[in-house]
């Protein structure tokens, strides 16, 4: 994830990171840790579940199950239990719906290092991006109106701001598509809530160090919406397909801060999609367009399957 020489990223990562964050970040995960856990895998493993159970009834033979980019189980450890239960058929779904090399393609990176080391290999799909999927932006549009029929519909003086993570502004100038990406997915939402440009931002979050990121920063601009009199935020993250740090505490509660001490009145965080039904029915699709061409559906012999196992590993973002 970290594109600058490895001997100045290690001193970076144990002289400073290392010494300082363990302790703040350990106090963030507090303040949105649930009874079940980290919300992240909480919502992994539940998404999991549900996908399992819709490519059940819509009569696939098929093994759902999660691994973790930066955690566990991690991505090795489940392709060797999938292997080692006979999966002979393998589709990969990051779960990152805006393509980045930072994020998605560690993903292939990480596949990649494994089948090196795997003599008898899988057959390996991937699922590259998902960021314009019809069913994903209808998911998306269903849960502000959602939002929207529980707290009201946009003001005068009101706006939707749509964050996505951020990335140094290098990764774009070296043709990361990234950046165009989460604007496309920006736009389409806005223009599927029929928002005029006046009435929705699109911006960048969790920046770190002192490089130039992709801009606008999303800190800053909540508290200059603060300033110039908008009244109420409305505010999602599609980057994120589950809840998590990112999204629980620096958007819902550190973005609230920002704003309110700002001027604003009022701040409301839009979840992620979770386990909302218009988005598992989605993914759901999405995966199973990905499978065409492999056998998926129950024959009529129950046994006729039996020497063609196949798997759908669905994959967390990150830990």
């Amino acid at each position: 994830m970290v594109e600058i020489p490895k001997p100045i990223w290690w001193l970076i990562l144990n002289g400073i990171i290392l010494n300082i964050r363990p302790k703040k970040s350990a106090a963030k995960y507090a303040s949105v840790w649930m009874e079940e856990g980290s919300p992240l895998r909480v919502h992994t493993e539940r998404q999991t579940k549900m996908l399992a159970g819709h490519l059940g009834e819509r009569g696939h033979q098929t093994t759902v199950t999660m691994a973790m980019r930066y955690g566990s189980p991690s991505i090795p450890d489940v392709l060797a239990k999938l292997k080692a239960g006979g999966a002979t058929r393998i589709l990969i779904v990051p779960m990152y719906p805006q393509y980045s090399s930072s994020t998605t393609a560690t993903v292939v990176d990480e596949v990649a290092s494994w089948l090196l080391k795997t003599r008898n290999q899988p057959e390996i799909r991937f699922i590259r991006n998902f960021h314009d999927d019809p069913g994903y932006i209808d998911a998306l549009e269903k849960s502000v109106r959602k939002h929207w029929r529980t707290n009201g519909m946009l003001g005068a003086k009101d706006k939707l701001v749509i964050s996505f993570h951020g990335l140094p502004k290098r990764s774009l100038d070296l043709g990361d598509p990234y950046f165009c990406e989460c604007q496309k997915t920006g736009r389409l939402l806005a223009e599927h809530l029929n928002l005029s440009p006046e009435q929705f931002r699109i911006c960048f979050q969790s920046r770190f160090g002192k490089a130039e990121w992709l801009q606008p920063y999303t800190a800053p601009m909540l508290k200059q919406l603060g300033k110039e009199g908008t009244e109420r935020i409305d505010i999602i993250c599609p980057g994120f397909a589950a809840d998590c740090l990112e999204t629980l505490e620096e958007i819902a509660m550190e973005g609230k801060q920002d704003f309110i001490a700002a001027g604003g009145t009022a701040y409301h965080y839009i979840p992620a999609l979770n386990e909302d039904e218009a988005w598992i029915k989605a993914l759901t699709d999405l995966v199973e367009c990905h499978l065409g061409g492999w056998p998926s559906k129950l024959a009529e012999d129950p046994h006729a399957l039996e020497a063609t196992a196949r798997n759908a590993i669905r994959l967390g973002a990150h830990s």
